[in-house]
């Protein structure tokens, strides 16, 4: 059997992982269900003249020494391959995933909108987490991608090995594989630093050494994205924690919460529609109040501040976001029970906010079975919900109506208040006109009593004028008396 055709048939059934195992018929991982194809079983010989090939000098000594390796493999024009070989009960074993040559864009993962933001961080520390195959590598690479295509910088990636290739655009890329192009993570995250980069990409932090270099690295300005696998953010920051010493745990904790941008949480869920897979995405961002539950290790309460700062910071729990694609039906409950680690309070969840999403796929929750005691008790949790949210609304309610009132209250004292001064205004033009009449009234007698002042002169002056002229004209009688002498 040959390994290239193998690969191409993987390709073509669109199966994300190919398993060679002696005894068996090679197995497809198609919609996460491991699928055996018709063929025979595999004999330990056939499998060792499949992947031994392959390997490079260096990688067959790596796999005699260690009994494993990792490898890139690609086939020209179908596809990458991230391949594993190994020694399993004396025989040799092989897992190859698939990697296609085209990145697909967030749109077409189906990821939150929250994440395209992510490209645009200037500094600072980005994970995404989730278990083995649930996305992680293919939504790094997206973003990876979107800064290529958006911003002129410096990209330096380190992985083991490399899986996407990415291609240079605005920005430039660089891509070193462990046990190729460097001797470990470490060593490779050290080096990155001196070599001019503005964002790093740790294919995974596997260790406390790989941890506090990109710790540092996203600490001195740079952008680092990197993996872990934990299913949860709280646990990621427990993870972290538990991997650093103990005498800098303090130390470490604010360095965590100072640094730290984004936890992404992935894991992939079965569409309602059988057509693939889809991710179901925890999503924190780094608030102060996050900031500060990170610093006092208080990582319990997260989840708590999480699911109540969707609308403003856009983060989202696992099960809020298993109830969006609930909602949108683009999944089944039955699955999205299977998945959720808390599926209680993803139920009540349901009940308090969408209570016909589980009628729906169940069938009708109102009409339980004739002698099963636990649908009475869930259908008197129900009728005690929906008591409890009637009387929040009707709180609600007399609340707004206090509310209208008092804001009619205060709109009659203010259209009260707008006749009163509109009165007064009125009165202090009536009294302005009044005055300017008096004024004007005034201001006539004042010129009359002029006019007549200026006659009376006139007519004094007449007067003495005509008394002067006569005097001088007809003199008087002589002096008599005292005067005669």
């Amino acid at each position: 059997m040959d390994l290239t055709e193998l690969l191409k048939f993987v390709t073509k059934k669109e199966a994300s992982d190919l398993h060679l195992k002696p005894g068996r018929p090679p197995l497809l991982r198609i919609n996460g269900r491991l699928v055996p194809l018709k063929t025979d079983p595999l004999s330990p010989k056939e499998i060792e003249e499949m992947v031994l090939p392959i390997l490079s000098p260096l990688q067959k000594e790596k796999l005699m020494a260690n009994y494993a390796v990792d490898i890139g493999y690609g086939v020209t024009g179908v596809a990458r391959f991230r391949g594993n070989i190994f020694l399993q009960r004396g025989s040799w074993t092989a897992v190859f995933r698939r990697i296609p040559f085209i990145i697909p864009g967030m749109d077409e993962l189906g990821l939150p909108d929250v994440l395209g933001t992510f490209m645009d961080i200037p500094a600072g520390l980005v994970l995404v987490t989730g278990p083995t195959g649930s996305g992680k590598s293919t939504t790094l690479a997206s973003i990876i991608k979107g800064i290529t295509e958006h911003h002129p910088l410096h990209i330096v990636t380190v992985e083991d090995p490399i899986e996407y290739l990415f291609q240079d655009n605005l920005a430039s890329v660089c891509q070193r594989e462990i046990g190729t192009d460097t001797v470990s993570f470490q060593e490779a995250l050290r080096n990155a630093l001196r070599q001019d980069p503005d964002v790093i990409m740790v294919g995974e932090m596997r260790d406390w050494e790989t941890i506090a270099t990109a710790l540092t690295a996203a600490e001195t300005g740079h952008l680092v994205f990197s993996t872990l696998h934990t299913n949860n953010a709280a646990q990621t920051i427990d993870r972290i924690m538990d991997s650093c010493p103990p005498s800098m745990a303090n130390q470490v904790r604010r360095q965590v919460s100072l640094v730290l941008k984004a936890i992404v949480s992935m894991q992939l869920i079965e569409r309602i529609d059988n057509k693939g897979r889809i991710p179901v995405v925890e999503v924190l961002i780094n608030s102060p109040k996050i900031q500060k539950l990170i610093e006092t290790g208080e990582t319990k309460d997260i989840l708590e501040e999480m699911e109540s700062s969707v609308a403003y910071y856009r983060m989202q729990s696992m099960n809020q976001s298993l109830i969006a694609l609930l909602v949108n039906g683009a999944i089944d409950l039955q699955r999205a029970m299977e998945l959720t680690t808390d599926p209680e309070d993803l139920s009540l969840k349901l009940r308090k906010l969408f209570p016909a999403i589980e009628e729906k796929f169940r069938g009708g929750i109102m009409a339980p079975t004739v002698n099963d005691f636990s649908a009475i008790t869930e259908l008197m949790d129900i009728k005690k919900l929906y008591e409890e949210q009637d009387e929040k609304w009707k709180l609600r309610l007399q609340e707004k109506d206090e509310l209208l009132r008092s804001l009619e209250a205060d709109l009659h004292e203010r259209e009260r208040l707008i006749d009163v001064r509109a009165q007064q205004a009125a009165d202090s033009d009536g009294e302005v006109l009044r005055m300017r009449q008096e004024v004007e009234r005034l201001k006539q007698e004042a010129a009359a009593r002029i006019t007549q002042l200026n006659e009376r002169i006139k007519e004094l002056n007449q007067r003495l004028m005509g008394t002067t002229g006569a005097n001088q004209a007809a003199p008087g009688p002589p002096p008599s008396g005292f005067f005669k002498r």
